[in-house]
């Protein structure tokens, strides 16, 4: 086990080379110039308020700038890792929401082989039925993944094929029900009312579905996706993260306003198009790829 830990911590310190290379530079030596490094932590998209807060520790910490920046960043992300909690009745339902773009139905193809991998039984619901050929696209993961899925057709009920997927869930004993809802814009009250109505039929089917609400959010659109964020948690009542394209961007710090400002769990980070390529978030390898050389 510590070996995968060191592949895995390996391969994160190569996904967040991007945002590193900001300010990696200016922290290798006690002479910080801290002007400098506030415009690498700004650049990174670590926020205003979090960027004070960092700064201070490095200004007022006897330590090295590198350590003092990862014991900060460590304790303003402690927060963002909770347990999922306990489910009385299977199966765990999972609406996993988003903007269009974010990487959501690759995000529940990963999320359904993290979890097959596991050992549980996972069927998830293709309620994405604006987009053409989302439902095959989602199922292309699914096989991938080698779990179930429930098909849909453009323009059909988007909570009806939720509803059929959760009742063949219970009746079929399985574990965990993914429901990949479509993409859309935060700003459109149509569609986050639509998306509302799929929370609300989900829980006829199973008294207090859908368990868990997981947001994916495009590491790359920085700040503004705190403001998508604080929508859906508006409209629907969130219950975690999911941030990816980590290792397409130089905004990797926008976990920490995210964490800071939403005050939610980051249950998943995205590092890549492959398979493979989530990993449940920890603060501690977190910062070590983002600061250490």
């Amino acid at each position: 086990m510590p070996g995968l830990k060191r592949r895995v911590e390996m391969g994160l310190r190569e996904k967040l080379a991007k945002t590193r290379q900001l300010f990696s530079r200016l922290i290798s030596s006690p002479q910080t110039n801290l002007e400098e490094l506030e415009a690498a932590l700004l650049s990174a998209d670590v926020g205003v308020r979090a960027t004070r807060l960092l700064l201070d520790a490095v200004r007022c910490g006897k330590a090295q700038p590198k350590q003092l920046l990862k014991q900060e960043i460590v304790r303003l992300l402690s927060s963002a890792v909770k347990p999922q909690p306990s489910v009385a009745e299977l199966p765990a339902v999972i609406m996993v929401v988003g903007v269009n773009g974010s990487g959501k139905t690759t995000t529940v193809g990963k999320l359904c082989h993290y979890y097959a991998r596991q050992g549980k039984k996972v069927v998830v619901a293709a309620a994405d039925t604006y987009r053409d050929a989302a439902s095959e696209q989602l199922g292309i993961w699914a096989e991938r993944a080698e779990v179930m899925w429930v098909r849909s057709q453009k323009g059909q009920d988007a909570a009806a094929v939720a509803f059929d997927t959760i009742n063949k869930a219970m009746q079929q004993r399985f574990d965990i029900v993914f429901v990949d809802t479509a993409g859309r814009l935060h700003t459109r009250k149509d569609l986050m009312a639509e998306v509302g109505k799929i929370k609300r039929v989900c829980s006829r089917v199973k008294l207090g579905a859908p368990d868990e609400i997981w947001l994916v959010l495009d590491a790359t659109v920085g700040q503004n996706g705190i403001r998508q964020a604080q929508t859906f948690n508006e409209q629907l009542g969130l219950t975690g993260v999911i941030i990816t394209k980590l290792d397409g961007t130089a905004k990797g710090g926008v976990l920490i306003p995210v964490v800071m400002e939403l005050g939610l769990p980051v249950r998943f980070i995205g590092t890549g198009e492959g398979i493979s390529d989530l990993e449940p978030f920890d603060p501690e390898a977190y910062a070590r790829a983002l600061i250490d050389d």
